[in-house]
């Protein structure tokens, strides 16, 4: 796959690496430092094919990454003018709680959070499917994190409705700009939007329910393209040509309706605590607005869903439908999983409560 790509492993090396001591740092300028390295390892994966798509989404990537940067330094370095440390965040005045948001700002533009999303998008159509993995799941590592260290230095009534709005408008945003899609890749963006803003919801309620939403979503993710790696998914760029695989169909279609969180498969269980921590505090007016965006995004994957299952007379009509074999072993537990483990997660709490 990357045979293109000289030092391909070592890429990888750099880029985990910043984002790990992004995460351990004490101080903004190496947190800074880390994101940096994180981009410099990540920009060489994104044109490994050396494609025109994938050169104008890496330039776009590079362009919001450096603005976000420099939002992030802006806003750092205002702080470390008013209490001359790099340590911590201290809310206790106008001016730090100005240069607290403009560091959340710099933030959500790495993250791809509402209003910062519009990049997302137009960057992962033009990218293979393992970048578009890797842009999805280990890139948003970081900043999430990160953001749950500032949530962690307190907040004031006005910050913590701006969060919720943010949430909110993300959720929304995801489900409605996923209506008109017929690229996959547009459809995972989207619903990458919409779920960042159900992970930065749950984490003003406590960092716990952020982690479990999110390698929730990271394991539910790399099934989908586990799906699409095994099943030659080059091909497969517009939706009504998705497959002619029975046995891919249902795969697919397991995958899609637990990453659109019908229960009771796996993607539920992190949305249904994510409600019962929002509805139990001061903002649970928005999780009504949170649960409109899921639906609506759920609507498109039911649409999806439908397609692939209905149109599969049709399709068997014209092409020979592949069979299991022993190469698909990993696979399809990786989709039993997506099927029982929101069963078992209820069946392990309901007994851990007797």
């Amino acid at each position: 796959m990357f045979s293109s790509l000289p030092f391909a492993y070592m890429f990888f090396v750099i880029m985990g690496l910043g984002s790990l001591f992004s995460i351990s740092s004490l101080h903004w300028f190496g947190i800074w430092v880390g994101l940096e390295i994180n981009l410099i390892g990540f920009l060489p994966v994104l044109i490994y094919e050396k494609s025109m798509s994938e050169t104008e989404s890496a330039v776009k990537y590079f362009v919001v990454q450096a603005m976000g940067s420099s939002l992030l330094m802006f806003g750092s370095l205002s702080l470390y003018h008013l209490s001359f440390t790099w340590e911590s965040v201290s809310l206790d005045g106008i001016w730090s709680s100005l240069w607290f948001m403009v560091i959340s700002a710099g933030l959500f533009m790495k993250l791809g959070l509402f209003p910062f999303h519009f990049w997302l998008p137009s960057v992962m159509a033009g990218l293979p499917w393992f970048s578009c993995l890797l842009l999805a799941t280990w890139q948003k590592l970081a900043p999430l994190f990160l953001i749950a260290s500032l949530v962690d230095c307190g907040m004031i009534i006005v910050m913590v409705t701006i969060f919720c709005l943010c949430c909110v408008g993300s959720s929304v945003v995801g489900g409605l700009g996923g209506l008109n899609q017929t690229q996959m890749r547009g459809l995972i963006a989207y619903s990458s939007i919409g779920h960042l803003g159900w992970m930065t919801f749950g984490m003003l309620h406590g960092e716990w329910v952020m982690k479990v939403y999110f390698f929730v979503y990271v394991f539910i993710t790399f099934c989908m393209f586990v799906s699409f790696w095994f099943y030659d998914s080059e091909c497969m760029k517009e939706m009504n040509t998705l497959t002619n695989s029975r046995v891919m169909k249902w795969n697919l279609s397991l995958v899609l309706l637990s990453l659109g969180g019908l229960p009771p498969l796996l993607g539920f269980i992190p949305k249904l605590i994510v409600i019962a921590k929002g509805i139990s505090g001061p903002t649970g007016n928005f999780v009504f607005f949170l649960i409109l965006g899921s639906l609506i995004s759920l609507s498109y994957y039911l649409g999806l869903v439908f397609s692939l299952v209905l149109d599969e007379k049709k399709m068997n009509k014209f092409f020979i439908t592949k069979q299991l074999s022993d190469t698909n072993i990993f696979l399809n537990f990786l989709l039993i999983m997506n099927l029982f483990g929101g069963l078992l997660i209820i069946m392990v709490n309901f007994l851990g409560s007797l």
